[in-house]
């Protein structure tokens, strides 16, 4: 009985001293194999975020395979934060829009009419990410723009898969738009905002609500390096930016795969554009070609590719590829031209860059007025940490100092 009990006391400690090796030696690698630009001044940032992107990944993983729990609830949890006080200069409520979940922040100071309404919706590919999570840039918003901010808490993927979270952004939106004074909202003014996959859902919204006769139309769409293309992946972003964080290439799209499916797939023939068959490219290749990408942004170390063969079976993991609800950027022009004013970031060390810079041009060549703010030294997710303390950068201030100028002259 006791050499049973000393020795099941020995796996113990060796089961944990095996899963604390794997998880520092898969840290080691990630942070190895990762590229820091010398334009980025605050690398330290980035390392840092980088490194507890990685550890959580991780951590998830180790979870799951024990059965504790998915990997995604621990991301979800953590990514959640410490919650905040509550504000002085805004009454927050939490509210269901036909039966989808939202917090409201109304400012507390006086106003001569109705606002301007924002419906913020969250990134983190449809897999975390919350209301929670974007509690300071929710706040922000409202305090600096004078307007309602509606914070969407969407279904999460792989529990709800797509289109389920973006069709959750469109009845909470409609619900907003059709009843927008009743929350001290004028209906002529409400814009729809999103960062990273939740620009991809904007804009989806945006799309989708463009051609109903029966709603007030959107003010504007304000999308944050948003991800919106699934046809090539070797845009010259995606090759300058593959190894740079926190939004690795190959992470990028297991995530969008992880989302679509619900399961975790090898990327490999993906990475290589395999997935598109030769008759979509000749459809997308008017939209979605590097020869529209400015030359100052072919300078660091792009070269043309060729797609691999077309295989049947990398394909049936992006099928969704010219669905404008996932892919937003492949919308026909008659779409396009009904679109609101916008405004964009793009990050210069961000694989996304291009799809904004190729939506930019969608957007300007079927005459939709676009507000573009380019972050020299940014990279994907850097205005999440506004009113981050420490992790907050000086271009993340900058951005949103852009954004709230453009918000106030709607």
């Amino acid at each position: 009985m006791l050499l049973a009990s000393l020795l099941w006391t020995l796996v113990s400690y060796l089961s944990v001293f095996v899963l604390v090796f794997l998880f520092v030696r898969g840290v080691c690698y990630d942070i190895a194999r990762t590229h820091i630009p010398q334009g980025v001044p605050q690398s330290r940032i980035m390392r840092f975020t980088n490194f507890v992107t990685r550890a959580l990944m991780l951590l998830g993983v180790i979870l799951e395979k024990l059965g504790i729990c998915h990997r995604y609830k621990i991301w979800r949890v953590i990514i959640n934060g410490i919650p905040l006080k509550k504000s002085s200069k805004l009454t927050i409520k939490d509210l269901f829009f036909d039966e989808i979940p939202v917090r409201v922040y109304w400012p507390k100071t006086s106003s001569a009419g109705n606002r301007r309404g924002v419906v913020l919706i969250h990134g983190g590919v449809g897999l975390f990410g919350s209301i929670q999570a974007y509690e300071r840039v929710s706040r922000y918003i409202a305090r600096k723009s004078d307007s309602v901010v509606v914070s969407v808490e969407f279904c999460l993927a792989p529990e709800h898969l797509f289109p389920a979270p973006v069709l959750d952004c469109c009845t909470a939106t409609t619900h907003f738009l059709k009843n927008a004074t009743k929350y001290g909202v004028d209906p002529n003014r409400i814009v729809v905002c999103g960062d990273s996959s939740g620009g991809t859902f904007a804009a989806a919204v945006s799309q989708h609500l463009a051609t109903k006769k029966d709603l007030p139309k959107l003010r504007a769409q304000i999308l944050l390096y948003p991800f919106l293309q699934v046809m090539d992946f070797n845009l010259p972003s995606y090759q300058q930016n593959h190894s740079v964080p926190p939004l690795f290439k190959k992470r990028a799209i297991k995530l969008g795969i992880t989302y679509l499916t619900g399961k975790h797939l090898n990327v490999d023939g993906c990475m290589r554009n395999a997935h598109v068959p030769p008759d979509m490219w000749v459809k997308y290749r008017q939209w979605i070609n590097p020869d529209y990408i400015p030359d100052e942004f072919k300078a660091r170390g792009y070269v043309p590719m060729e797609p691999d063969p077309f295989n049947q079976e990398v394909y049936e993991q992006f099928k969704e590829a010219g669905n404008i609800m996932f892919a937003p950027l492949v919308a026909e022009d008659d779409m396009i031209r009904q679109l609101p004013e916008t405004f964009l970031v793009t990050c210069e060390y961000d694989v996304l860059r291009d799809d904004g810079l190729l939506y930019k041009k969608r957007l300007e060549d079927n005459g939709v007025p676009v507000t573009w703010h380019h972050i020299k030294d940014g990279f994907h997710g850097i205005m999440f940490f506004i009113d981050y303390g420490p992790l907050e950068t000086p271009s993340a201030r900058s951005g949103f100092k852009r954004l709230i100028h453009f918000l106030e002259g709607l």
